[in-house]
């Protein structure tokens, strides 16, 4: 391993994405830069480019120019990092209060006899989602949604999660997924449609992601950063088979299917623009 992959695999576990410690390495290393000539170093899109640096400045790991063209500049590692630990840290703050809140609504359904009572889970590692998403999916009946960005569609390739959907398709189950479709996702995507999914489009999504299972099994997260795909990388998300914040999700994704457009769709645009 170089100290250039080294040191952007460290960024990586600072919870950037691979394209995000990439770009940030990238501004650092060579200095400050308009997205065009950003993304032709980077040999990407400059639609990618924009989502990453805006998520880095987001982050506060990259600010912008006021002139036009705006130019792009890394901070200082020193305060990249400090920024980034406390975007975790609120991140974190979020799950837990968001646990507190499906606690109380679980609380509230005690005193309706024809509700059960929800149980709640952090899940911290890729192994314990994999090992708690599985047997669910494996006793699913009849529906399985789920909004997963680049990194969670690699791990259901790795760990065998899409082979279960499959045999969730043959016994009469259906599948849908909402991702945002990039060109380097392709392959991703086309391997879930073959397995008989319903897979769709949302540009620049970067809201939670999460999986409903049946309507009533939930796990959900409000960043997903795998990179390294181990059984044991961190990776934080919250389970919970409560029927209340099911149908909150299940009513979310109906109205984000409805803004999407079809995944074969959204592939022949990208086949058509590929580069070079």
């Amino acid at each position: 391993m170089t100290h250039e992959d080294d040191f952007i695999a460290r960024l990586i576990g600072f919870s950037l994405t691979e394209k995000e410690a990439q770009c940030y390495f990238h501004l650092l290393k060579y200095g400050s830069k308009a997205p065009s000539p950003l993304a032709k170093s980077l040999n990407t899109y400059r639609e990618d480019v924009h989502r990453t640096l805006n998520s880095l400045i987001e982050k506060g790991m990259v600010r912008p120019s006021l002139g036009s063209p705006t130019i792009y500049t890394a901070v200082t590692i020193e305060i990249a990092l400090e920024s980034a630990l406390r975007k975790h840290e609120s991140e974190m703050r979020e799950m837990e209060m968001k646990k507190r809140e499906l606690q109380e609504i679980a609380q509230q359904q005690r005193f309706s006899p024809s509700d059960e009572v929800g149980a709640f889970k952090i899940l911290k590692t890729v192994k314990e989602i994999i090992s708690t998403a599985t047997p669910i999916l494996q006793s699913t009946e009849q529906e399985f949604l789920w909004i997963a960005p680049k990194s969670a569609l690699l791990s259901a390739s790795i760990f065998g999660i899409n082979d279960v959907v499959q045999e969730l398709t043959k016994r009469g189950g259906t599948t849908r997924g909402i991702t945002d479709i990039t060109y380097d996702t392709i392959r991703l995507v086309q391997e879930v449609l073959d397995v008989g999914e319903k897979v769709h489009h949302f540009d620049g999504y970067r809201g939670m992601f999460y999986t409903v299972f049946d309507r009533k099994h939930c796990i959900s997260a409000i960043n997903i950063n795998i990179e390294h795909h181990k059984p044991d990388e961190p990776a934080t998300m919250l389970y919970t088979d409560d029927p209340v914040y099911a149908r909150y999700l299940v009513s979310t994704f109906e109205l984000m299917w409805q803004q999407s457009i079809p995944a074969e769709e959204r592939i022949q645009e990208l086949l058509g623009q590929a580069p070079s």
